[in-house]
């Protein structure tokens, strides 16, 4: 028998938001670990906003928003509130109920704004790795370290003398302008639109861009992401936030180790390492120089282990560029590209555990 086609309202709806989530899903195990870590941040939380006034944006809500403007390739924050008003799981992950008014995307923006004042994204990141189910995955003697350029959202336009000298624009709203042949650097020129964003290039023979850079460290067991930071862009800024980003796993009774890539084979950086006890997993960069490691280090059967598990923080950085939209920022300062690369960097974790949980292995 053919159905109708007629459609029925409903003055009343009596199933609960619960329901209509399937009982595997994998945002079952992803929002219970999140709402875990919120949890443990309670008091940060209540040091970011005032005992009086009218009730904001409860900022466990935004941060669960944010975590699915990650897993959902959401483009911007408007984009994200459309959604949540008429996805009923979104509505379940975030918190709220099916008749509750979901907020303006102008007021979301600006709550917000204020999760940077509390540096959230990385005690997020730290309470997320602190849970007991979560520790046991984690290797606490093996890591690994790179980092990634990520193109900042300003134009080459903006890229202007310091002074005010220079060309003109044409007429128009986005009038032309030749650069074309014309030196600049970061030392005499900026970027009008975002003046952090640095011009840097990824090698010889590729095009300069403004960018910054995003670094990550990751355990080397799993692959779960450890430690994440973003800086300007420059040469030294990979082994700078290394040296950093591993400063709170050393200095152990047992030493640890770091792999990298070829960039962090220089002798400064592997003398830093060993003085807090880190034994320098580096690829070695012997092309027309002599390598800062040698022998002593290369022929542990350790080193091969790490050469081979260190390019995997690249999944993590391929996943923030195609699914989280890192490819290019959304926001302009270092600041905030700074927060975003690091929940995006929890964001990657917390995908990724679902299934490292279910794992009897």
């Amino acid at each position: 028998m053919r159905g109708s086609d007629q459609g029925n309202g409903s003055l009343f709806s009596y199933v609960d938001l619960e329901q209509r989530v399937r009982p595997d899903h994998p945002l079952r195990v992803i929002r219970e670990i999140a709402n875990a870590s919120l949890q443990a941040l309670s008091a940060e939380f209540d040091a970011l906003y005032s005992p009086f006034g009218r009730e904001s944006i409860p900022p466990e809500r935004l941060v669960r928003a944010l975590l699915l403007q990650a897993f959902y390739s959401i483009r911007s924050e408007r984009q994200l509130v459309e959604r949540i008003e008429y996805d009923l799981l979104f509505r379940w992950f975030v918190g709220l109920g099916i008749d509750e008014v979901v907020w303006d995307a102008t007021t979301f923006t600006k709550n917000r704004d204020r999760l940077l004042d509390g540096d959230v994204a990385a005690k997020f990141l730290s309470a997320v790795l602190s849970q007991t189910r979560v520790k046991r995955l984690l290797s606490s003697e093996h890591f690994s370290v790179d980092g990634t350029l990520i193109e900042a959202w300003a134009s080459p336009k903006s890229f202007k003398p310091k002074d005010g000298s220079g060309e003109p624009p044409g007429p128009g709203r986005n009038g032309e302008r030749d650069f074309h042949g014309e030196r600049r650097t970061n030392d005499t020129h900026a970027s009008s639109t975002d003046p952090d964003a640095r011009l840097y290039r990824k090698g010889r023979g590729k095009e300069a861009k403004l960018s910054f850079m995003g670094h990550a460290l990751m355990e080397n067991r799993n692959g779960l992401i450890v430690g994440a930071v973003a800086t300007r862009a420059s040469g030294h800024a990979e082994r700078l936030a290394a040296l950093a980003l591993i400063e709170p796993h050393a200095e152990r009774p047992q030493s640890i180790t770091l792999g990298g890539d070829k960039n962090y084979d220089t002798k400064d950086f592997v003398m830093e390492l060993r003085e807090r006890a880190v034994t320098p997993h580096v690829a070695q960069n012997d092309t027309n120089r002599r390598s800062a490691i040698d022998g002593r280090t290369t022929r542990h059967s350790g080193y091969a282990v790490s050469m081979r598990i260190r390019k995997r923080i690249e999944e993590a950085f391929g996943w923030a560029k195609t699914v989280a939209g890192l490819r290019k920022m959304r926001h302009r300062g270092l600041p905030k590209v700074d927060w975003q690369f690091t929940l995006a960097m929890t964001a990657y974790n917390l995908i990724r555990l679902p299934k490292l949980l279910a794992d009897p292995a």
